[in-house]
């Protein structure tokens, strides 16, 4: 499949998408905190981590100019956790893969990523994008990228 996916950082005229994204059932079921989050509540969210560029990064991917996904990577002590969420009407079609190899291309640091242990269709994309399991505790999967250290460490 040819990349038809580009990735921008993400801005403030983003939040509704977002918040429609980060609202809807299947992300809710596989984020950590499933709880519905209010739009003040994720203004303040988005406006505070669109200002901290050295420990939150933001992407919006794009197809044709519509947004299909989003990925973040948040910085921690020793590498960047990345994560990543596809529309609901976008699922499916392949972008998830593409906005993921495209984002770790963009890295020279470790790279992590945390999976819950439900979510078939991530597991397979991050082993697919090139992570490797690492270890699985309290129902959650973490992966490393080649080259990264362990989380077991």
């Amino acid at each position: 499949m040819t990349d038809r996916v580009s990735l921008r950082p993400a801005e403030m005229k983003d939040a509704e998408t977002l918040f429609i994204w980060r609202n809807d059932p299947a992300t809710r079921e596989a984020s950590h905190n499933q709880d519905v989050i209010g739009l003040d509540a994720h203004i303040k969210w988005l406006s505070s981590s669109l200002n901290k560029p050295d420990l939150r990064l933001l992407w919006i991917a794009e197809m044709d100019g519509v947004a299909v996904g989003t990925c973040r990577a948040d910085r921690l002590e020793n590498a960047w956790e990345l994560s990543w969420t596809v529309a609901p009407e976008a699922r499916g079609k392949g972008f998830a893969h593409q906005m993921l190899s495209k984002l770790v291309r963009g890295f020279d640091e470790p790279l992590v990523a945390q999976v819950k242990a439900g979510n078939i269709a991530s597991m397979k994309l991050a082993e697919r994008a090139g992570f490797a399991l690492d270890k699985q505790e309290h129902g959650v999967l973490f992966y490393v990228y080649p080259n990264t250290f362990s989380m077991a460490d």
